[in-house]
């Protein structure tokens, strides 16, 4: 069995291979660094947190597996809502601006952490399978152990996704806006095709 601190480091490396990989959350965070400077990245992070601390809440009283039956559901309504905000990175990207125009969630930091990961099939589907396994294992340990699983799973996210906006917020100073563009572009394809494969996903399991 781990010990407490073995568990976090554990933590925090498996949670950096899923923060690492790229999807709606990092897609947000570049966004939202561009006028929200470097401090995007924790905000986001909490928006994030918060959702992940309700699910785990619901993991430990014992609701994950009536949660999983839904995982269908879960998959077809997630990939329509990214392949909306991807079609509307696309759009914008066409004519960027280092402003963000209207009243998109990428103003308000927390709220893209929060719509980031509600909308996000994987999230879900991770949650559901590798992450309520190893919080229940901790669990088993003690009420330390879950909280060095969830500290460390929290601090893999806020480390990358600080680490990322500091680097756009800085980097946007000698970024053209063409590039910027296409940048945003290229996140509205990405979105589009991470969406698409989901809802064929489960299409494909019924035809």
């Amino acid at each position: 069995m781990y010990s407490a601190l073995e568990f976090f480091i554990l933590s925090f490396f498996i949670g950096l291979t899923g923060a690492l990989a790229p999807g709606p959350t990092l897609i947000a965070t570049i966004r939202a660094s561009v006028e929200k400077g470097w401090t995007a990245g924790p905000r986001i992070s909490a928006g994030h947190v918060a959702i992940e601390a309700f699910l785990a809440a619901i993991i430990i009283f014992g609701l994950s597996a009536f949660a999983a039956s839904y995982t269908d559901f879960i998959a077809v309504f997630g990939g329509v809502a990214l392949v909306s905000f991807g079609c509307l990175n696309i759009k914008e990207g066409m004519s960027p601006s280092f402003g963000i125009k209207g009243g998109g969630v990428a103003k308000s930091p927390f709220a893209a952490g929060v719509i980031t990961a509600v909308t996000n099939p994987y999230f879900w589907l991770w949650w559901l399978t590798i992450g309520s396994g190893f919080l229940l294992d901790g669990i088993k340990g003690g009420i330390i152990m879950a909280a060095a699983f969830l500290a460390g799973h929290w601090l893999s996210d806020i480390f990358w996704l600080t680490s990322v906006s500091a680097g756009i917020s800085h980097g946007k100073k000698i970024m053209p806006k063409r590039v910027y563009g296409k940048v945003i572009a290229g996140c509205g394809v990405f979105l589009v095709i991470f969406g698409a494969y989901y809802i064929i996903s489960v299409a494909g399991r019924f035809f």
